[in-house]
């Protein structure tokens, strides 16, 4: 059985923080870990951890999406919640001096864009000729594309492209999520919850994992198309053995080895993880909180 050490380096947070498409998911992994394990592991251990907590922070200007934002910021929830004071303070500190030069670069950026920056009903009309994929995708680039991405109208779309026309049950559920979201909290999330609910709840489809346990690496892997990112010497990909992996397998995976990894269903993969459920996090402010 491998060390704590051994597992957690072959997670290999470190190397993907630096990655904008890897750097939510290695936050979060990261902010389990801070709540589930740091007081159960060994010390060089908790160490290391403390140095990858340090280090996305200080890696937070360089990543332009509000995903990424939220990601840190639920990371320092865990620093405020696992971390001994002293860790704690100096972990919280590099988290405020990162944001200030966040925000800095984000307006440095918006000035330099200028007029170049396209108009948001100009992005939202050709985001409606891409398909559902691609407007998750496009959402991930920016703040301001991501609001594009979000628009009513263009989910209402891709509800009508992959369900058909919505029947009386259909949309009166749908009104129901936009009433309880926008007397609540002042968002509006109609067609894109009601999209995201129909697509969820499908049998016939499955949501992409970006963790995978790899039998034949023993580990648990970065996933490229529900492949291992490793190289196999010799081993054709299509017969890799992959299981999809929650963040908070994760946890018990660091602390004990554990291998009901490899025998976790697939349908774990469907509540976490993979380019679909990124633009959910995201709510986008109705017209009266504007």
């Amino acid at each position: 059985m491998s060390k704590p050490l051994e597992r957690y380096q072959k997670l290999g947070l470190k190397e993907s923080l630096p990655r904008i498409h890897r750097y939510p998911l290695a936050c979060k992994e990261l902010s389990l870990i801070l709540r589930g394990a740091y007081k159960k592991i060994p010390k060089n251990l908790q160490s290391l951890i403390f140095q990858d907590t340090l280090t996305a922070f200080r890696l937070l200007p360089e990543m332009q999406t509000r995903n990424a934002v939220l990601a840190a910021h639920l990371l320092l929830q865990s620093v405020e919640a696992a971390l001994p004071k002293q860790k704690k303070n100096a972990a919280v500190t590099e988290y405020k001096n990162a944001m200030v030069a966040h925000k800095r670069r984000t307006k440095a950026r918006q000035e330099e864009n200028g007029s170049t920056q396209l108009p948001q009903d100009v992005l939202v009309h050709i985001f409606s000729f891409v398909d559902m994929q691609s407007l998750v995708s496009v959402g991930l680039v920016c703040w301001l594309w991501n609001i594009a991405a979000s628009e009513n109208n263009l989910w209402q779309a891709q509800y009508t492209t992959f369900f058909g026309n919505s029947d009386n049950d259909a949309m009166i559920k749908g009104r129901q999520i936009s009433r309880l979201v926008e007397d609540e909290e002042g968002y509006t999330l109609f067609w894109r919850e009601a999209f995201k609910r129909a697509y969820l709840g499908s049998s016939s489809k499955k949501l992409k994992s970006s963790r995978g346990y790899c039998r034949d690496c023993n580990t648990i892997v970065w996933l490229d198309n529900m492949k291992c990112s490793n190289e196999h010497t010799g081993l054709n990909s299509e017969n890799q053995q992959i299981k999809p992996v929650l963040p908070s397998q994760v946890v018990g995976y660091l602390l004990d080895d554990s291998l009901s990894l490899a025998s976790s269903s697939d349908s774990d993969s469907d509540s976490d993880g993979g380019p679909f459920s990124r633009l959910w996090a995201y709510q986008r402010p109705s017209s009266k909180t504007q």
